[in-house]
């Protein structure tokens, strides 16, 4: 079983490659038994080669294994930064290289950082519909981290992203093996949709 995980961190050290790493590391516990192969993919040492691609119409070797590698995977981690609202250039342009069918029907985790929490709708309205248009099957939960979400160091972060990288890990192992993870297996209690409407409504 192959996960391949990609990262679209400028900095290094780098919190999406943090997040990259905590999820991978979720999402191996959760197939423990099947022993995945992981590959982590750092799209800052292929900023040059993708931008070439795109001048040449042709990836160079390094790309065109990084490239091999994810359409070969069983699955995908997906993690970019937001920029200006939305992910990076070199995370969008690495996939516009790809070949478009590349992701069909591949079981894929999306997740982001960011500065502030306020950009975590990002998740939904650009990186859940472009892997949606490359026809991966994305899986429910989608995660974000803020800074605020690390807990004030890079070796932990809170609570609340802990369970978020549980959740989607145990959705990603699920889909991995034709098993849907049940609530108990995501840590997190299911509230029923009238209870969570109901608490959106303002009180008076």
């Amino acid at each position: 079983m192959k996960l391949v995980v990609v990262t679209a961190g400028l900095t290094q050290p780098s919190s999406t490659r943090l997040l990259a790493d905590r999820l991978a590391e979720a999402a191996v516990r959760r197939l423990a038994g099947h022993e995945p192969d992981v590959r982590v993919i750092e799209l800052r040492e292929l900023a040059g080669d993708v931008a070439n691609a795109f001048v040449t119409g042709f990836p160079n070797a390094r790309l065109r294994a990084a490239l091999d590698a994810v359409t070969e995977a069983d699955a995908l981690i997906a993690v970019t930064p937001i920029f200006s609202g939305s992910y990076s250039g070199l995370f969008k342009s690495f996939f516009d290289v790809l070949d478009n069918t590349a992701l069909t029907g591949k079981p894929v985790l999306v997740a982001a950082t960011g500065g502030t929490a306020r950009h975590s709708l990002a998740l939904e309205h650009a990186l859940r519909p472009l892997f949606a248009y490359l026809r991966a099957v994305v899986v429910p939960t989608a995660v974000y981290a803020a800074a605020e979400d690390w807990g004030g160091g890079q070796d932990a972060f809170t609570d609340g992203l802990g369970e978020r990288v549980e959740r989607a890990a145990a959705e990603l192992a699920g889909l991995l093996t034709h098993r849907v993870p049940a609530a108990a297996d995501a840590g997190e209690e299911v509230v029923p949709f009238k209870e969570q409407l109901a608490a959106l409504r303002p009180k008076r």
